[in-house]
C-alpha cells in the first residue's frame, strides 16, 4: 500500500510540474488539455492497458500543434515554430503507461530524443522544404517549334517528347488560358538513414519517427509563386514576386536567394505542366530507361556556368546542377524526375567541404482538373552526401517524403500581385541550397547529426504492456 501511494505521489508531482507555466515545454493550453485527458484515461483503465492501446487519445480541435490526419481538413498554418517542438503530438501516438512514465521520470533520454528529432526536422525542411529548379524559365515564353532541319537529333527528339507531353497534359491552348493556380496537399517526411565511415544508423521505427504536415502553393503569371509548408510544428515559407526569390525559416529568418528567378521544384512534381515543359524546352534526349515497369524517354537540363556563378556566394560555390526528366512512352506524362547539385564550401583556414544533394521524385495518380492532368500523389527519396579531403569525414544521410494533393484550382478570383510581396525584414545574402546550416556548423553538422542518432540508438525502450514499442538499433 505504501509503495502504491509513493507511486501516485510521484505521479501527482509530475502532473503538477507538467501543468506548471514555468516549464518551457508546456506553454500550449491545447497540449495541456490533451495530456490531462490522456492521464485521466490511463488512470481509469490502468488495469487494462490493451484497451487503451486500441483506442488512442482524441485530438483537440483547437490544438495548434496537432497535425492533419488522413481524411481531415488541414488546420490553419501557424506563424513560426511550435513552442512545444512537436512533443505533444508524439504523446498522442498511443504509448503505454510504462513507456510514458519512463519518459517523464527520466529527463535525459527525453531531452536527447527531442534534440534528435529537432535536428532531423531542421535537416528535412532545409533540404526538402522548398527546393528550386536549376535554371530560369518563364511560362510566358513560347515553346520551341518542332524542327528537324539543321537540328541535332537529341534536341529535335526532346522537342517532340515535349509536344507529346503538352498534348497529354491537356493541350497548350488550355494551359495558356491559366492565369493563376492554387494547390493544397498533405505530406510526410522522415530521415531514414545516416551513415559515417564507421557506422550506419537506420530508422527502425518509421511510424513514430515520421513527421507529418501539409503545404499550400499559389502561383500567378508571370513567374510569381508563394508556398507555405508546415511540418512537425515548424513552418517554411518561400516566394517569388517575379524579380527575386526569398525564403523564411524559423532558424534563419527571411533571406533572399542569389541568381535568376527560378520555379519551385515542388510545382514541377506534376502540378504545373506548362512550367515543366518550359523547364525542358532546351533539354537534350539522352536515352531511354524503364521506370517501375514503364518505358520512358530521358531529357536532361544542365545549368550553365553563368547561372551557377550568379547563384554562388561567399564560401559557397555551386559547381553543377542537373535535372533529368523521365517521360512515359505510353502516356507521354512525366513519371520520374531526378535532381542533383553539388556545392563546394570553403571554410576559413580549413579544407573544402562538398555537399552533393540528389532528389529522386516519382509521380503517380494523374487525374484531370479542369482539363489539365495533375499528379495527385508522389514520393521523393533524397540523398545528402558530404565529403572532403579526409575520408573519415564523409557522411551520407537519406531522407524520404510522400505527398498527396487534396485540392487544385485554376484562375482563382481575387488573387493579385499583393499576395506575392516579400517580407519587410529580408536580409542580404542567400540561403545555402545544398543544406541549410549555420556557417559555424557546416564543417561538423553531419557528424553531430550522426552522434545524435547514436545517442538515441543507445536507448532501448521496450515494455510488454505497450502496444507501440520503440527500439533503436545501431549497425556497425
Amino acid at each position: 500500500m505504501e509503495k502504491k501511494q509513493g507511486f501516485l505521489s510521484a505521479l501527482k508531482e509530475e502532473i503538477v510540474r507538467g501543468l506548471s507555466p514555468s516549464r518551457s515545454r508546456s506553454n500550449s493550453p491545447a497540449i495541456t488539455a490533451s495530456s490531462m485527458s490522456g492521464l485521466l484515461y490511463r488512470k481509469k483503465n490502468s488495469k487494462d492497458t490493451s484497451s487503451y492501446a486500441a483506442q488512442p487519445e482524441p485530438l483537440i480541435g483547437k490544438s495548434r500543434s496537432s497535425r492533419p490526419m488522413v481524411g481531415e481538413a488541414l488546420s490553419p498554418l501557424i506563424e513560426g515554430p511550435d513552442p512545444d517542438g512537436g512533443v505533444g503530438e508524439h504523446k498522442q501516438s498511443g504509448p503505454g503507461l510504462g513507456q510514458w512514465m519512463k519518459g517523464q521520470l527520466s529527463r535525459t533520454p527525453s531531452v536527447t530524443s527531442l534534440a534528435y528529432k529537432r535536428s532531423d526536422l531542421r535537416l528535412l525542411l532545409g533540404v526538402m522544404g522548398a527546393p528550386l529548379a536549376p535554371v530560369h524559365v518563364s511560362t510566358l515564353d513560347p515553346l520551341p517549334h518542332l524542327s528537324i532541319k539543321d537540328t541535332p537529333i537529341e534536341t529535335s527528339s526532346a522537342q517532340y517528347i515535349l509536344q507529346q507531353y503538352m498534348a497529354a497534359s491537356g493541350g497548350q491552348q488550355v494551359q495558356t488560358s491559366i492565369r493563376n493556380a492554387y494547390a493544397m496537399g498533405k505530406l510526410k517526411m522522415i530521415v531514414s538513414e545516416s551513415e559515417t565511415p564507421t557506422r550506419v544508423v537506420k530508422n527502425r521505427n518509421v511510424a513514430r519517427a515520421v513527421e507529418s504536415g501539409g503545404f499550400v502553393l499559389w502561383q500567378m503569371n508571370p513567374d510569381m509563386w508563394y508556398v507555405e509548408l508546415s511540418v512537425g510544428g515548424d513552418k517554411v515559407r518561400a516566394g517569388c514576386n517575379g524579380k527575386l526569390i526569398w525564403r523564411h525559416t524559423p532558424w534563419f529568418g527571411a533571406h533572399t536567394a542569389k541568381g535568376p528567378v527560378r520555379p519551385l521544384r515542388r510545382a514541377l512534381q506534376g502540378l504545373d505542366p506548362r512550367a515543366t515543359a518550359s523547364m525542358f524546352a532546351d533539354a537534350r534526349c539522352i536515352g531511354e530507361k524503364n521506370i517501375n515497369g514503364e518505358d520512358c524517354f530521358i531529357l536532361k537540363v544542365l545549368a550553365d556556368p553563368q547561372t551557377l556563378k550568379a547563384r554562388s556566394e561567399g564560401p559557397g560555390e555551386i559547381i553543377r546542377h542537373v535535372l533529368f526528366g523521365y517521360f512515359s512512352q505510353k502516356t507521354g506524362l512525366l513519371v520520374h524526375m531526378e535532381d542533383s547539385h553539388l556545392t563546394r564550401i570553403q571554410s576559413i583556414g580549413g579544407d573544402a567541404v562538398y555537399w552533393e544533394t540528389t532528389i529522386n521524385s516519382f509521380l503517380d495518380d494523374y487525374r484531370p482538373v479542369e482539363g489539365i492532368m495533375i499528379a495527385h500523389s508522389g514520393r521523393s527519396a533524397v540523398t545528402l552526401y558530404r565529403f572532403g579531403e579526409v575520408a573519415m569525414s564523409h557522411t551520407k544521410t537519406k531522407m524520404e517524403e510522400a505527398w498527396t494533393i487534396e485540392e487544385v484550382a485554376f484562375n482563382v478570383p481575387g488573387l493579385s500581385v499583393d499576395c506575392f510581396i516579400p517580407p519587410a525584414d529580408l536580409k542580404s545574402g542567400s540561403f545555402n541550397e545544398a543544406c541549410e546550416l549555420p556557417h559555424d556548423e557546416r564543417g561538423k553538422s553531419a557528424m553531430a547529426l550522426v552522434a545524435l542518432h547514436a545517442k538515441v540508438a543507445a536507448l532501448d525502450i521496450s515494455d510488454d504492456s505497450c502496444a507501440d514499442n520503440m527500439t533503436w538499433k545501431t549497425e556497425v
